[in-house]
């Protein structure tokens, strides 16, 4: 059963698909934070949170889902996720709407800030309005992740291509959208390269 309040199920959609190109050779879904790879803490907090987590990789066999053995989570190969994010939130999605949902909250992988704690703020901004997208922020009103989507828009994001991911359904339906205001830059902060990496632990000292 997914997370649910008065009758209000969600299920949750990581995306892991992506190449980390600008890593140069090293993985930034596998960077450790406090001891344990990212891809395993996002995924940690996820199933923590919710007991419908799908977690996209470009394929089973991929070597982040050796960090992701003992959780209960359906992982989707993407193949083709070197298209655009979009293909990993359609298959994504795709998985997800096969089950009695009411809503799907996206999360990027990448994101070393997000906790359990901000995925829980976001699912009860969710549950208190189920007909809206919900999408977390910074204190500066900056929009991030994660995002909660309605089932009434799954079709649009099973449609999706290409490199834009799910801001198009976002304005499309932006009379639905609202924000939810997560602490500090943790909606927004995102790591790319060693560099970002080194600087990011820099300031945790």
């Amino acid at each position: 059963m997914a997370v649910s309040w008065a009758m209000v199920e969600i299920g949750i959609l990581i995306l892991a698909a992506g190449k980390s190109s600008r890593m140069r050779g090293e993985d930034k879904l596998t960077q450790k934070i406090d001891g344990v790879e990212q891809i395993k803490r996002i995924a940690s907090s996820a199933c923590a949170s919710c007991s419908s987590v799908v977690v996209t990789l470009p394929d089973a066999a991929h070597p982040r889902a050796s960090y992701l053995l003992d959780l209960d989570l359906t992982i989707v190969s993407v193949p083709e996720a070197h298209l655009g994010m979009g293909r990993s939130i359609a298959a994504g999605i795709s998985m997800l709407a096969s089950k009695n949902l009411d809503g799907a909250m996206i999360v990027p992988a990448d994101m070393p800030e997000i906790t359990q704690n901000d995925l829980d703020a976001v699912t009860n901004a969710f549950f208190a309005s189920s007909h809206s997208i919900v999408q977390a922020c910074t204190a500066q009103g900056q929009a991030g992740h994660p995002v909660i989507f309605p089932k009434s828009v799954f079709h649009d994001l099973e449609t999706l291509s290409g490199d834009r991911g799910a801001q198009a359904v976002i304005l499309a339906h932006s009379h639905l959208h609202r924000l939810v205001e997560l602490p500090h830059l943790n909606a927004s902060t995102d790591l790319d390269t060693p560099e970002d990496w080194q600087e990011w632990r820099s300031k945790l000292k």
